[in-house]
């Protein structure tokens, strides 16, 4: 089983399970996640998703080389694929020793994301005659300063997790054993709150980064109006009322 898949109440935890190779992605790793994160889209039960990756050495390395072969990459299969920022709901990355190349690309889908002070990052594909295609070139400069962003992939180098936290690339940086409790709180946190809005604060957010800012405006509006005719606006408003927590149904 190359990916843990469990769903713990709400929360929903995606470990890539190949530690004897610092988690490389391989095609098996690839399909089992893909498929993982099909149920969890899928679920209306689960709320939040943590990916991590198992033992402690690596979140993941990036691409099983051992797999690349010359020539043009062949089409991908028919089946549908998704990424967590093709999903509404919320995905933590949880990340601890080296996060590279493929392993960087797959955090950067994510919302939000917590290292442990042993987490190393890098895009290093250039220094195997390759590049980061699976959207690190594009992800890596909107998420920190473009000159930052230029150094890590121009120059195929590591950062260890103050500096990613220095220029933005993670939200807080914790020690090794507090990674995966501090996960399940902020998933919890999250889980306070009404599901729907947590996913229409993620849309509007993907959706409206690159409009213009009428647009976006515009965007909230319509997302907004929408979400006043579900259950969930009913109850947080009675509940708001009547001093009480709300029982949320996420419809």
């Amino acid at each position: 089983m190359a990916v843990d898949y469990r769903k713990e109440g709400r929360i929903a935890i995606f470990t890539l399970n190949r530690p004897e190779v610092l988690n490389a992605i391989n095609a098996e790793l690839s399909q089992e996640l893909n498929k993982a994160m099909i149920d969890f889209r899928d679920d209306p039960d689960l709320w939040i998703g943590i990916i991590t990756g198992a033992g402690d050495r690596a979140f993941s390395a990036g691409a099983d080389i051992r797999g690349f072969r010359p020539g043009p990459r062949e089409a991908e299969e028919a089946a549908e694929r998704v990424r967590a920022d093709q999903i509404w709901k919320p995905f933590i990355a949880a990340i601890h020793g080296y996060c590279l190349g493929g392993g960087l690309e797959l955090a950067l889908t994510c919302d939000l994301r917590i290292a442990a002070e042993n987490a190393r990052f890098g895009l290093p594909e250039i220094r195997v005659g390759v590049i980061p295609a699976g959207g690190g070139m594009s992800r890596l400069p909107r998420f920190i300063p473009r000159a930052k962003a230029a150094e890590i992939l121009l120059m195929g180098q590591q950062i260890d997790a103050q500096e990613a936290y220095r220029i933005g690339l993670v939200n807080k940086v914790v020690p090794l054993d507090q990674l995966m409790p501090t996960a399940r709180q902020w998933a919890d946190i999250m889980c306070q709150a009404g599901p729907l809005q947590v996913r229409a604060v993620k849309e509007t957010m993907l959706r409206g980064y690159n409009m213009p800012l009428e647009e976006s405006l515009r965007l909230e509006r319509e997302i907004s109006n929408r979400l006043r005719t579900s259950d969930d606006y009913m109850e947080g408003v009675r509940a708001f009322i009547e001093k009480r927590k709300p029982n949320w149904k996420g419809r």
